[in-house]
């Protein structure tokens, strides 16, 4: 290393930065230093700075006012900005923003080429870049080809193969599922302690905050809190004040102590688990079981129930880009579930919703499509079919357009969705294209009622453009431009992915509250495991495009070893619970930290807790008014 290089890699003095046609500061006043070698994590609320903090630094805005340096070069200096490109490398949290060749391998090579790498070690390059984010087998598809997670994947090697300086990682991960999530963070981490990168990692996963040197929170632009990782998050109270929250484990915690127990701030499972012994222990209690958890969906009369049998797909059938996504899924979906469907990267969850409103069609809906005749010596082959309530979608005849209006599907980053000119006009789009006989003040009521119910002000915000609206706010006028149909089914993929946890948790209330209203079935597509646990009454895991298992969460993450060797993970409520059950002690539980924290009390206390907290789902409410109806047989 250079000894005359400055110790600062990245300083910033008195930074403000504003948008053009936006009132306030996105920036105010930041003094901020990196140290070279440094992981420094950023946190923050939706809006509150991060993602222009990152843009600023690597010279993509220019502040308004105050300096900022990298390596010493002023980075306002137009005479410096390719130098400093090629010292701090940027991953955006939406991967198609960094696609630009039509092979991945191509894609890759992009950055290397640029800054003038000789080709020999462009191609060590590549090969370590790509294994290193798992996509070996995909160096040759086209990046239109791969899901959103494995464009994200691509896009992360793209900067490693550059090997810059300084990287920032903006909301880079929130796409992964959770062993690609694993397999970036490590080899950013690998980087940063073995070849003294910088890292500036910005994020909204509070589990990956922890693995920094350093923590800084922005709110509103500015810095309000900042200090070791594991001290900001014992501030919990500070955190909730700018919209963000404890990590799940630090939640139960404190929820333990109120109960009684003798719990310190811990943040992963396995001191927790072992404290929790102790305290058991400590009262002369050597193996306990708590009471047992019951999920609970909404009766229906099935009317709406989905039923899938051997479904297949396959992209680019008949070319060298070939993928066959689905192979031969059989799954059921009752009609009242919330349900959620997990998989890798990959597995095929998105192409298997997007078969359920028909956006890609069954072979024998196809219009110009005719059934192949079986080869002789051949059985006929299994043709899939697909029910969706009374529509069947092997009939050529079938009403696509109804089908459409009542089965709502929102995409991975819905803010994209949006393309007319005011929030009104784009809401109204779907419900003009499915009935043209409603009169204007019908659309309004509609559309008034659809904006409302999202939690937005209609007066305030039917006028302005879409694009001037924050993220979180794009996303609920998206979900309002779906819900104006009010569909019978609502397909949501990833629709937290890039939220903050308030944003996370307003989300989740918003469906439930949808669900209990109005909407039979709310189906998610979630890489959050604990998202999945809290909030699913049933959920299918998709691996390989086939179903793997499909059950109720509980019974699910109860099979652990079997979820890892998928690459994904369980939520951290069944870790804490896995290694308890080591030491003689069963906690049921439905994945709620909530719900946790009771079941582990009871083992304490030796009688079941009659403590009703507030619930913090529509799973926790659903378990109590199951007390009066009955519940679905199936203990976890």
């Amino acid at each position: 290393m250079d000894q005359t290089a400055p110790q600062n890699i990245v300083d910033l003095q008195g930074v403000k930065f504003a948008y053009a046609g936006q009132q306030g500061y996105a920036l105010n006043g930041v003094t901020l230093s990196v140290k070279r070698g440094e992981f420094l994590s950023v946190i923050g609320h939706n809006g509150s700075g991060k993602s222009t903090l990152a843009r600023l630094v690597n010279g993509l805005l220019q502040a308004d006012e105050g300096t900022i340096t990298v390596m010493g070069l002023n980075v306002s200096d137009p005479a410096n900005t390719a130098e400093v490109r090629r010292h701090v490398g940027i991953v955006f949290q939406n991967p198609d923003n960094q696609m630009v060749a039509s092979i991945v391998e191509d894609d890759i090579a992009f950055g290397p080429e640029n800054v003038g790498i000789p080709r020999e070690e462009i191609g060590r390059r590549i090969d370590w870049a790509i294994k290193a984010v798992g996509m070996e087998k995909y160096r040759r598809s086209s990046p239109a080809h791969l899901s959103g997670g494995q464009k994200q994947r691509v896009a992360v090697a793209g900067v490693l193969a550059v090997k810059p300086e300084v990287l920032i990682l903006d909301e880079s991960t929130a796409m992964l599922d959770p062993r690609g999530r694993r397999e970036v963070t490590e080899v950013v981490r690998k980087l940063n302690k073995e070849e003294g990168i910088t890292v500036i990692l910005i994020t909204h996963f509070m589990e990956e905050a922890l693995m920094a040197d350093r923590t800084i929170v922005l709110n509103r632009g500015e810095i309000a809190m900042q200090g070791a990782p594991d001290e900001i998050f014992k501030r919990g109270e500070g955190l909730e004040t700018y919209n963000l929250s404890l990590p799940r484990i630090g939640v139960i915690c404190k929820n333990l102590r109120s109960f009684g127990m003798d719990i310190p701030d811990l943040l992963s499972p396995a001191p927790l688990a072992e404290k929790i012994v102790e305290n058991y222990n400590s009262k002369g209690i050597y193996a306990g079981e708590s009471s047992s958890f019951t999920p609970v969906k909404i009766d229906s009369a099935h009317e709406w129930d989905i039923d899938i049998k051997n479904l297949a797909y396959t992209y680019s059938a008949k070319s060298p880009f070939a993928s066959r996504a689905l192979k031969g899924i059989n799954l059921h979906i009752d009609d009242g579930e919330f349900f959620g469907i997990i998989g890798h990267t990959g597995s095929g969850k998105s192409t298997l919703i997007q078969h359920l409103n028909a956006l890609i069609k069954l072979p024998q809906a196809q219009k110009r499509l005719r059934a192949k005749k079986p080869k002789k010596g051949r059985p006929t082959p299994v043709l899939p079919s697909l029910t969706v309530g009374g529509f069947d979608l092997t009939n050529r005849k079938c009403d696509f357009k109804a089908l459409r209006a009542s089965v709502g599907m929102v995409f991975q980053y819905p803010e994209y969705q949006l393309f007319a000119e005011t929030v009104f006009a784009d809401v109204a789009f779907g419900l003009k294209n499915f009935n043209r006989k409603l009169t204007r003040e019908e659309v309004e009521e509609a559309v008034k009622s659809s904006i409302t119910e999202v939690g937005l002000d209609y007066e305030e915000i039917k006028d302005k453009s879409p694009f001037d609206l924050s993220g979180g706010q794009k996303r609920r006028v998206a979900i309002a431009g779906v819900i104006v149909t009010r569909p019978h089914i609502l397909v949501l993929d990833e629709p937290a992915a890039g939220l903050d946890p308030k944003g996370k948790k307003e989300i989740m209330e918003l469906l439930h509250k949808l669900h209990r209203e109005w909407c039979k079935t709310v189906i998610i597509v979630s890489h959050d495991m604990d998202e999945v646990a809290e909030n699913c009454t049933g959920c299918a895991v998709i691996s390989e495009g086939e179903v793997f298992a499909a059950d109720v969460p509980a019974r699910l993450f109860d099979r652990a070893d079997e979820l890892y060797a998928l690459g994904l993970d369980i939520p951290v409520t069944f870790k804490i619970a896995s290694l308890l059950k080591r030491d003689g002690f069963t906690v049921h539980c439905g994945g709620t930290v909530e719900d946790f924290s009771q079941k582990a009390a009871e083992i304490f206390s030796g009688e079941p807790s009659n403590r009703d907290p507030s619930p913090q789902t529509f799973a926790d409410i659903a378990d109590v008014k199951g007390e009066e109806g009955g519940k679905e047989d199936g203990n976890a």
